[in-house]
C-alpha cells in the first residue's frame, strides 16, 4: 500500500530543542533524545468514514512530533498501519450493500487525499492490515506455541496474564479495563475465556465473511491488536521511540499490542513513550464514526475552505487537550490565515530570529502549538503596527510557519 505525496519541509538556521511529551505510560514529561533517526509509530484509520476532525486532530499531532524532530536535524522513520479489514469496515459495507474491498480503498484514497492537502508528513511505510496477515500468522503461532496464547471455539486468544508488564500503559485497573473492553471492540463476557480481558489474536473464519490462509491456526483473520505489533516489529523491533495515537487507543489498542510485543520478545518496553491526543467533539459529545456526529476535512475543502485554515484550527487546541469543533473555531482559523498571510505579503518586516526561536521552544515543550500561535500573532501584529526594515523576515517567518506548523503561507 502507498502513502500520499511529502511537501517540502524548508530547512530553518541554527537548530531545534529536543521534546519533552507526556507519556501516558509514565504519567509525565519526558524528554525523548533519539538517534540519528528518529522511529514513530502512529495507528492508523479503519477506512469506512475517513477523514474526520477527530482523524485530522490526532495525525496533526504527530506531523508536528516529526517536524520537531526533522528540526533537530534527524531523520524520521515513521510506520502507519491501515485497519482494512475490520468488524466496523465489514458492517458499513453491508449496511451499504456495498463491496468491502472497495469501500476500504475509496476511504483510504480519500484519506490520503486530506493528509496532502493538510500537508501531513507521509509515512514511509504505510501497511494495511490485509498485507500483513503473511507476518501476523508465524507470531500468533509463536504466542499460542508458548504458552501464551489459547484456542476457543476455533478462534485465538492472547492470554494477558502471560506479559508481567501487562497495565503499564494505561495504568488502568481491572474493572476500568472491563468496561472499556466491552466498550471498545473487545468481549469480556465471552464464556470460556482465561481472563475477561484476553484479546483475540485470531478470529476463525464466518459465514459471509473475509477470511485467510492462516496455516496452522486455520482459516480466519487477524485481531485488531496483532497488526500493529507485525507491523512495529517488522520496521522497527522493540524499544522504538514513539507509540502515537488518540487518547482512546491508551487502552485496550495500545495495552494490549505492548503486551503482544513483550511476550513474544521477552523485552520491555515496546514503545519509549506512549503518545495520545485529546478527542474533538461536536455539539457536546465525542466525534465519532457510531454517533455520526462527523466533521469532515474533504467536505470542508469541498466548501471551498482553505486546507491551510483548517490545519490552524487544530494547531489552535494543545494536542492533548478534548475540545469542541464549532463555527466559529474555523471563523477565528481563517481571519488567522489572513492576517498572517498579509503579513508576510511586505517586502520587510521586524525581526525574526526571535521568533523563530519562540516556537522552537513552544513545540519542543510538548507540542504547545497554541503557544507557537501566540508568538506568530505578536509578529504579525507588529509588522501591522509599524512594520520594519528587516528585508529578510517575511521570508523567515514564512519558512518557519511552514516548517514547524505545516502550514503554508
Amino acid at each position: 500500500m502507498h502513502a500520499w505525496p511529502a511537501s517540502e519541509v524548508p530547512a530553518l538556521p541554527g537548530k531545534g530543542r529536543d521534546l519533552r511529551i507526556h507519556d501516558t505510560a509514565t504519567g509525565g514529561l519526558v524528554t525523548l533524545s533519539p538517534g540519528p533517526v528518529a522511529r514513530i509509530y502512529v495507528c492508523g484509520i479503519t477506512p469506512y468514514d475517513a477523514t474526520h476532525m477527530g482523524h485530522a486532530a490526532t495525525y496533526n499531532a504527530f506531523d508536528l512530533v516529526q517536524r520537531v524532530w526533522l528540526d533537530t536535524k534527524r531523520q524520521v522513520h515513521y510506520v502507519q498501519n491501515v485497519t482494512d479489514v475490520d468488524d466496523p469496515l465489514l458492517e458499513r459495507a453491508v449496511r451499504d450493500g456495498v463491496d468491502w474491498e472497495g469501500l476500504a480503498e475509496q476511504q483510504t484514497t480519500l484519506f490520503r487525499e486530506d493528509m496532502t492537502a493538510l500537508r501531513m508528513l507521509p509515512p514511509q511505510h504505510y501497511i494495511g492490515a490485509v498485507e500483513a496477515i503473511p507476518r501476523i500468522v508465524p507470531l500468533v503461532e509463536r504466542l499460542r506455541d508458548a504458552g501464551a496464547a489459547y484456542e476457543l471455539d476455533g478462534d485465538v486468544y492472547f492470554s494477558v496474564d502471560a506479559d508481567p508488564h501487562f497495565g503499564s500503559v494505561s495504568g488502568l485497573d481491572a474493572e476500568a479495563m472491563r468496561l472499556l473492553s466491552a466498550e471498545r471492540g473487545g468481549d469480556p463476557d465471552r464464556p470460556g475465556k482465561k481472563n475477561p480481558l484476553d484479546p483475540m489474536l485470531w478470529m476463525a473464519a464466518r459465514e459471509g465473511e473475509p477470511s485467510w490462509d492462516g496455516g496452522s491456526l486455520g482459516p480466519g483473520r487477524p485481531g485488531w491488536h496483532i497488526e500493529c505489533v507485525a507491523i512495529a516489529l517488522e520496521y522497527f523491533g522493540m524499544g522504538f521511540d514513539v507509540q502515537g495515537g488518540g487518547s482512546d487507543l491508551a487502552f485496550p489498542h495500545h495495552e494490549m499490542g505492548a503486551s503482544h510485543a513483550q511476550a513474544l520478545t521477552g523485552e520491555f518496553p515496546m514503545a519509549k513513550a506512549y503518545v495520545h491526543a485529546g478527542m474533538v467533539a461536536l455539539d457536546g459529545e465525542k466525534m465519532s464514526k457510531s454517533k455520526g456526529n462527523l466533521v469532515f476535512v474533504s467536505k470542508l475543502r469541498r466548501d471551498g475552505v482553505d486546507p491551510a485554515a483548517i490545519r490552524l484550527a487544530l494547531l489552535a487546541h494543545h494536542y492533548r487537550s478534548d475540545w469542541e469543533w464549532t463555527d466559529q473555531v474555523l471563523t477565528d482559523a481563517v481571519a488567522r490565515l489572513g492576517r498572517w498571510r498579509a503579513a508576510v505579503s511586505r517586502p520587510d518586516g521586524p525581526p525574526a530570529d526571535t521568533l523563530v526561536e519562540e516556537i522552537r521552544e513552544a513545540l519542543s515543550d510538548d507540542l504547545d502549538a497554541p503557544a507557537a500561535l501566540a508568538a506568530v500573532d505578536r509578529w504579525a501584529a507588529a509588522q501591522e503596527a509599524a512594520g520594519g526594515t528587516d528585508e529578510g523576515a517575511p521570508g523567515v517567518v514564512s519558512r518557519a510557519v511552514d516548517a514547524l506548523l505545516g502550514v503554508a503561507l
